[in-house]
């Protein structure tokens, strides 16, 4: 499908030049004299190069044919992550570079959203949230309830983050998984 260079957005997935690229990010350029350009940095699927493209925002770029599917995270070893299809119990193998940033917040038999093109893995969705448990963080100090100040933390798959001062080590909290931002205590 042909769009518009303007409308393409990060997770957007391109073909050029018959090879498919996962946009990595996207920005219009509206300098004062001049052409409005589209800056577009793509990581090649096949092997992971990255580059950098600058487009006409009237240009016309083909926008490959991606479906959505949920899988649940079974494991992950030498080769990369597996997940598998929750309602035709097929299982795909995602290289590590697709799951990219993703990696330390997957949980067994967490559900994800897999982009496909074709039976290709081109990008992956996490939920929103995921609990995780603080491994170390500095201890809990008295009288120190009114302070907004947050306190750094180790949680429990390798990520730093930082916590209100109320929480201790061994406490569940919830976290975005976009940048790991400490949310609230788990409920569980």
């Amino acid at each position: 499908m042909r769009v518009i260079a303007s409308s393409i957005r990060k997770g957007n997935v391109i073909e050029q030049d018959g090879k498919l690229y996962v946009v990595l990010s996207a920005e219009n350029i509206h300098p004062g004299k001049g052409t409005p350009v589209s800056q577009i940095e793509m990581r090649r699927i096949s092997d992971g190069v990255k580059i950098s493209e600058r487009y006409k925002t009237t240009d016309q770029v083909e926008r490959a044919t991606i479906e959505d599917r949920d899988y649940s995270f079974l494991y992950e070893d030498a080769d990369g992550f597996h997940f598998m299809n929750s309602e035709t119990f097929d299982q795909v193998q995602v290289p590590k570079d697709v799951v990219g940033n993703a990696a330390p917040y997957l949980q067994e038999n967490m559900t994800v959203k897999l982009s496909m093109h074709d039976t290709t893995p081109v990008a992956i969705t996490l939920p929103q949230r995921a609990t995780l448990e603080v491994v170390e963080t500095e201890p809990v100090t008295k009288g120190q309830t009114a302070s907004s100040s947050y306190k750094p933390a180790m949680l429990s798959n390798g990520v730093r983050t930082a916590v209100p001062p109320h929480i201790s080590t061994g406490t569940r909290i919830v976290v975005l998984t976009e940048d790991g931002s400490y949310v609230e205590r788990a409920k569980d």
